[in-house]
């Protein structure tokens, strides 16, 4: 239900009513780690499988590895990444989607198919755009 109200959760019973429209609204935060700039892509990635962190960076080209940790980190922290530290030498860590995740990059995914699949009709609009605006 989206009111534009928020209430801040002290107790279990407190009802939390969102609205990614209201500035206070935690599910605004949450939206931006996911359509940021490297949030999609590493969500997409790991809707194929799990990565260590290095083959994901890989996977994920051009993003840096500050930026990739600070990525995952955010996903982490909004429970939709899992870091998962194996106990071996050298210490390994893979990352993977939790369930919630895991449905936010189906529907993530989703959407680059999308747009991968009409990529021609994109960039004949900006061509025109470009003609037109130049």
């Amino acid at each position: 239900m989206c009111l534009g109200i928020v209430y801040v959760m002290d107790e279990p019973d407190d009802e939390l009513i969102t609205s990614v429209f209201a500035r206070a609204c935690p599910s605004r935060g949450v939206l931006a780690d996911v359509t940021g700039r490297w949030g999609g892509l590493a969500l997409a990635a790991l809707h194929e499988g799990s990565y260590r962190f290095n083959a994901l960076r890989r996977r994920v080209d051009g993003v840096s590895e500050k930026m990739l940790a600070q990525t995952l980190q955010s996903l982490e922290r909004d429970g939709l990444v899992r870091r998962e530290v194996q106990a071996t030498i050298p210490p390994r860590v893979e990352y993977s989607l939790t369930p919630l995740g895991a449905q936010v990059a189906e529907r993530m995914q989703a959407l680059i198919d999308l747009l991968e699949g009409e990529i021609v009709q994109v960039v004949e609009a900006q061509q025109a755009y470009d003609r037109t605006h130049a």
